[in-house]
């Protein structure tokens, strides 16, 4: 394990850890969120869950995954909303998400 790879899951680990305790305080509602949205980035669904979900298992590298929950520790994606890191693959699916929940609700 390298050290960003060590250095994210801490954080990662730290920020769901701290959520617990948090809850939805308001004076910590960004870590509130960046916990949110770690907590359903892990969703990804799997190829094992497939007959369960309904859906294709998606494969993310781990050089993917880690800069992308690096991301979201540094609040690179604080702009999208929590349901668009559910049930996705990579980072690059929960932009597109983003972006057709964006265009769903649009006037």
């Amino acid at each position: 394990m390298d050290e960003d790879h060590y250095n994210t899951a801490r954080g990662v680990q730290k920020v769901l850890s701290n959520y617990k305790d948090l809850q939805d305080n308001e004076i910590n509602k960004l870590t509130v969120a960046h916990a949110r949205k770690i907590q359903h980035f892990r969703s990804q669904p799997f190829h094992v869950a497939e007959v369960f979900m309904g859906a294709p298992g998606k494969y993310m590298e781990l050089k993917e995954s880690i800069k992308s929950f690096q991301g979201v520790l540094d609040g690179k994606y604080d702009d999208l909303s929590e349901q668009s890191f559910y049930t996705v693959g990579g980072i690059k699916a929960v932009i597109a998400k983003a972006e057709k929940i964006a265009r769903e609700s649009a006037p």
